[in-house]
């Protein structure tokens, strides 16, 4: 496939465009408007879903050492767990009040800590984002093997797939405010309502009878209880098992990272819904912690069955509509769960991309890619979680301790940034809210300090050391990109410095071997009309100088040809030693041209080093000098030399061949004896094709006439209009009028105003029309066509100019 410009497709360009689809434009690049029971399904799922495993989390802390009393102490805990989630999301309603931008928990520290500050919270988030990839789709996978046990075995390679194939989604362009997403929301809400209700519907009718824990096979290790319970090992137990409770908590933030998406009134919208996924993510945390209790669903160390699982087998029983109310759960919580994951492949690239617009992160990942979406971000964040998620086995409870920290760390920050928010502002009931927003902050701390300490061994040192490592890199990012700011900038206030004034100018045009990247760099140095052209050889191999030097004495170029001895075959520092003793002269400076010989990207690096690189990056480091790679590419001649031969051959095979008496009645209809008379004329007067097609050194297109100047089949080819003019027979200077497609467009400064040059092609050659005094004109953009009507004239080139000649724009560009 072909270009616009006529250049061929990469491969890899070809594959994602296979793989991806068409490129999109940036017109493309919407916005959706949610409404409130669409946006609690889309941006709801990572904090509902969590309530899927939160319950089991707490009892696998809690039976080792607690036992059966554990199924006990779940109760207490869970309120405990409950209040902690009242009041972040207390504190996330005065939040999406404030701030409707994107951005959550990062915009608030930035805006009321600085951006430094600020980026603990992003790493938090960051770190957050990826172990809810790893943990979301463990626990869904682990939801199908609570169904299905036979694939419980290959839980790692389907939770493997799953990513990748979000990935491929996501770099697609699948938009999470989609219906489609909201659908797993309601769909595990009610399905779980629903088991809960007939969970105590069958409790209170005396039906629902427990598991015996003791005949249970794979559980973890559950003790006898008697150890007392105000005992120290069992207050860490209880920590533990309230942090592990935790991760219930988790994606509530999720409402306001994209309070924007919402309809007006944004705020209000958004608390509605806020406080909408608090109750349900609430009834569904006590409800499965309440059946827990009375069911006694004990956790498997390999994942599956789950608690939840086991809760609705034995809920729904065994019976045929039973089964079918077990498997609809088991479907709604892969999918909610599968969903949770799929929104930080939403989060994380919007994060990343705050992040490394305040220099905080690389900026490559502020591009978007060819679906308008941040396709570097998405491959980040899918090879991470993979590799997190072969590391912990695809384990829900070893994947925990590296959760909850993250996620907490936001909730203290964004708590804390209100409260000083609303010291400083003062608005009406700024104290009630500042209370709220500080009591959130403090909490969330205590957890997060619960979490390091008893989770400090399970990988929590991972996370802390992720912090003190990340956060560092991160500010030492932003000082590179601060000094290279400075370093770049090139206006002092309001003045531009004075340009350099050389009285000499000396190229070096560096030469390995006579050939035609040599002939090219040899005429660029040539067009710079420098003051000296040097070439220069450095001599590593004299056997290959005294061949260079018999060469370039035969062709004799008019330019002389030095020989450098490089004993040492140091190349590099010959060249800089070379240029800087050029160069030591103030009044001199000193460019140098380097031929590079460009190859196919694969067996380029393969078969040739890129020692013009190299030498550049040396001599752009000396004062008063500059160096010039001028590429010549041997790939795509090689490519075309090879086309000649194989074109060549067929010609000769075709000659070679009888000439039947039929054939050659044939070709006698289009012989050159139909052509028109002499002197390229037409019957009708016109010119002929082959006599427009030659003209300024063209050859003869096809006989339609639809072959373009830039290969671009029937786009520039010659106006059929009788009064225009085809601009390769514009010979004389007077008034015509032509047509052809803009093909570049530039703003020109002349002393104090301004001249916006187009360059119009229609097949047979080019002409610049001038704009004098503008710097923009309506529709006059790339790909346009248009037709001139005024003066031509003639640069000393032969080039054909019109000053401000009258415009009509027959089609928009394409």
């Amino acid at each position: 496939m072909l270009e616009r410009g006529g250049l061929p497709d990469t491969f890899w360009y070809s594959t994602k465009r296979k793989l991806l689809g068409p490129p999109l434009v940036n017109q493309d690049l919407g916005e959706q408007r949610l409404t409130k029971p669409l946006a609690l399904g889309v941006l709801s799922p990572d904090g509902i879903s969590s309530s899927a495993y939160g319950t089991e989390e707490i009892l696998i802390a809690l039976l080792p050492m607690a036992g059966l009393a554990a199924f006990t102490l779940i109760l207490p805990m869970t309120l405990v767990i409950l209040f902690v989630m009242v009041l972040v999301l207390l504190s996330y309603r005065e939040i999406v009040m404030v701030y409707i931008r994107p951005g959550g928990s990062y915009v608030v520290a930035r805006e009321n800590f600085g951006p430094r500050i600020a980026q603990v919270c992003a790493v938090a988030l960051l770190i957050d984002y990826i172990v809810t990839v790893a943990v979301q789709t463990a626990a869904g996978t682990a939801a199908v093997a609570s169904a299905f046990p036979s694939i419980g075995p290959y839980k790692l390679e389907i939770t493997v797939g799953v990513v990748l194939l979000m990935a491929f989604g996501n770099l697609r362009g699948v938009k999470e405010a989609g219906r489609a997403f909201a659908v797993p929301t309601y769909l595990f809400a009610g399905s779980v309502v629903l088991m809960i209700v007939v969970g105590l519907i069958r409790e209170v009718l005396g039906n629902l009878h427990p598991y015996d824990p003791h005949t249970l096979h794979g559980t973890y290790t559950i003790g006898s209880g008697s150890a007392g319970l105000m005992s120290g090992a069992m207050i860490f137990i209880l920590l533990k098992a309230f942090a592990n409770g935790g991760a219930s908590l988790t994606g509530i933030e999720a409402v306001s990272d994209a309070v924007g998406t919402f309809r007006p009134p944004e705020g209000r919208n958004a608390r509605q819904v806020l406080v909408a996924e608090g109750i349900i993510l609430g009834t569904l945390v006590a409800g499965i912690s309440w059946l827990a209790h009375t069911t006694h669903a004990t956790p498997r160390s390999l994942g599956y069955p789950t608690v939840l699982a086991q809760e609705a087998q034995l809920v729904f029983g065994h019976t045929f509509i039973g089964q079918a109310l077990f498997y609809l759960v088991q479907g709604a919580t892969m999918l909610i769960l599968y969903t949770g994951g799929n929104t930080s492949f939403n989060g994380f690239p919007f994060l990343t991309s705050y992040v490394a617009g305040d220099s905080f992160l690389p900026r490559w990942l502020l591009k978007r890619g060819h679906r308008l979406v941040f396709s570097n971000a998405i491959i980040v964040l899918t090879v991470v979680s993979i590799a997190l998620l072969i590391i912990k086995d695809a384990d829900v409870n070893s994947l925990v301790p590296l959760y909850a920290i993250g996620v907490f760390t936001a909730f203290s920050m964004a708590g804390f940034g209100m409260a000083r928010y609303h010291t400083r502002h003062k608005t009406p009931g700024w104290r009630r809210r500042m209370i709220i927003n500080f009591s959130a902050g403090v909490l969330t701390v205590i957890v997060v300090a619960i979490f390091a300490v008893v989770k400090f061994t399970e990988g929590a040192w991972v996370v802390l050391l992720l912090f003190v490592v990340l956060v560092p890199a991160l500010i030492r990012l932003n000082h590179e990109y601060q000094a290279e700011t400075e370093v770049l900038e090139t206006i002092s206030g309001n003045q531009p410095p004075p340009p350099p004034h050389y009285s000499r100018r000396t190229v070096f045009v560096f030469v390995d071997s006579f050939d035609l990247a040599t002939l090219a760099a040899l005429r660029y140095a040539r067009s710079m009309r420098p003051t000296t052209i040097r070439a220069v050889h450095f001599v590593i191999d004299s056997v290959r100088a005294d061949k260079l030097r018999e060469k370039w004495t035969r062709a004799d170029r008019g330019v002389t040809l030095d020989f450098i001895d490089v004993s040492d075959r140091r190349l590099t520092r010959a060249a800089a030693e070379l240029v800087e003793r050029e160069a030591a002269d103030p009044e001199t400076h000193v460019t140098v041209v380097l031929p590079r010989r460009s190859y196919s990207a694969l067996l380029g690096r393969l078969l040739h080093d890129r020692t013009a690189d190299k030498i550049a990056a040396v001599i752009s480091r000396i004062p008063r000098s500059a160096a010039t790679i001028i590429p010549y590419d041997v790939g795509s001649r090689v490519h075309v030399l090879a086309e000649r031969q194989a074109a060549k051959a067929a010609a000769v095979a075709t000659a070679a061949q009888p000439v039947t008496s039929e054939e050659t009645k044939v070709a006698g209809q289009h012989s050159p004896a139909a052509a028109p008379p002499s002197g390229g004329k037409t019957p009708a007067g016109k010119p002929s094709a082959s006599v427009r097609g030659m003209v300024k050194g063209q050859e003869p297109g096809p006989a339609n006439g639809r072959r373009s100047s830039r290969g671009w089949p029937g786009e520039d080819e010659p106006a059929a209009s009788s009064d225009v003019t085809p601009i390769g027979l514009l010979a004389a200077p007077g008034r015509a009028v032509v047509e052809g497609r803009i093909r570049v467009v530039e703003i020109k400064p002349v002393e104090r105003n301004s001249v916006l040059s187009c360059e119009i092609s229609d097949g047979t050659g080019d002409l610049t029309a001038l704009f004098y005094g503008r710097s923009h004109i309506p529709g006059l953009v790339c790909s346009a066509r248009v037709r001139l009507r005024g003066s031509v004239g003639f640069r000393a080139d032969g080039h054909p100019v019109m000053i401000n000649p009258a415009y009509e724009l027959l089609f928009p560009a394409v």
